[in-house]
């Protein structure tokens, strides 16, 4: 594309020009179009101008052009556009947040964007910015799980009010078992983390076996008790209390907080409570694992040591899961409970009602 406006600019013009130039509250677009007319004036290269007002040379030409038709205020005035789409209509917009909260047609589960798009006549990033607007999100779902615990608002209380308020003197263990931890080594080796890269992993593996953690959380420092065991019967079971008995100093009294699993309830473990009378069991309700802090725990040190890990022999995943122990407890922090058992129990009033 060739010049084809020659540029004259007259004095009036060009002193106006001048106090645009030295207007440093003018917006930069207007001080760059007047600099581009002024340098057009003095018979320089379009690429010498494009250069100096830092602009292309189309928008060169467009502003000479421009100032050729409508003199120093076309410089001032952005052009008009056309407008844009029309907004959708208010029943379209309704229509979709309906259809959305309504089952889908056919053997789908819920509805995407482009089933939606289809349904409705418009564009999927239609769909999307309704569903943004109005915080849908169809491919979410959360799971809940109601306690059918007759005794669950006093055990919760109880367990909540050991983790906020301990007693004296005494120690608050949280103990679980994490069973069947699979020792799997993979069928090639994988890549390390590069830049620009992530690490990889072959997806098919070799299982070599399995252990069982049995870990008690201290939740006054955050220590954790922690024993590798082939089976998962109340025998090893009395070995981490025998093991927890030993660590803690005597003279204190040990609450102990576990799950209604059959082998905390052993006759031989009742047994053995007998024998050792600091030893006092608070039981969490039935399908309430999520108010054991141990469960924490053990979502962590599957997620930093074992999911990733590669195991030749179940002694391998025995030594890493005793590593991390090692590791952790020498960096513990106390666990902290935040939440008071009225504000729990005010957040289970919001689920839906049990089903009969």
């Amino acid at each position: 594309m060739a010049q084809t406006v020659s540029v004259i600019v007259g004095p009036e013009d060009r002193a106006r020009l001048a106090v645009l130039l030295g207007d440093r509250n003018r917006p930069l677009k207007h001080i760059q179009r007047a600099n581009i007319i002024v340098l057009s004036a003095d018979r320089l290269p379009v690429q010498e101008v494009a250069r100096r007002a830092g602009v292309s040379r189309p928008a060169v030409w467009r502003w000479q052009v421009r100032y050729a038709e409508q003199g120093v205020d076309g410089l001032l005035r952005d052009k008009t556009r056309k407008p844009g789409r029309a907004p959708l209509p208010t029943t379209t917009v309704a229509k979709v947040l309906a259809l959305t909260c309504s089952e889908p047609p056919g053997a789908v589960t819920h509805w995407t964007g482009r089933a939606m798009a289809k349904t409705i006549g418009i564009s999927l990033r239609a769909v999307q910015r309704i569903w943004e607007a109005n915080r849908l999100q169809p491919h979410r779902l959360r799971t809940f799980k109601r306690s059918s615990d007759p005794a669950f608002a006093a055990k919760v209380e109880d367990i909540v009010g050991l983790y906020m308020d301990p007693p004296c003197h005494a120690v608050v263990l949280s103990i679980d078992e994490k069973s069947q931890i699979q020792a799997l080594d993979r069928t090639q080796p994988g890549l390390p983390l590069k830049p620009g890269k992530c690490g990889t992993m072959t997806h098919d593996y070799k299982r070599n076996g399995t252990t069982t953690l049995f870990a008690a959380l201290n939740t006054l420092d955050g220590t954790v008790v922690g024993r590798c065991m082939p089976k998962h019967t109340h025998k090893e079971f009395i070995r981490l209390l025998a093991a927890v008995e030993r660590a803690v100093p005597a003279g204190k009294v040990i609450h102990a907080i576990v799950d209604n699993y059959a082998t905390h309830t052993h006759p031989n473990v009742l047994v053995w409570l007998a024998d050792h009378p600091r030893w006092v069991f608070h039981f969490t309700p039935k399908s309430a694992s999520w108010i054991n802090a141990v469960e924490g725990f053990f979502s962590i040190i599957t997620r930093r040591s074992i999911r990733r890990g590669v195991f030749k022999s179940v002694p391998d995943l025995q030594d890493a899961i005793a590593r991390y122990i090692r590791a952790h407890n020498k960096a513990a922090k106390p666990f902290v409970w935040t939440k008071p058992a009225h504000a729990i129990f005010a957040k289970l009033d919001r689920l839906p009602a049990p089903s009969e």
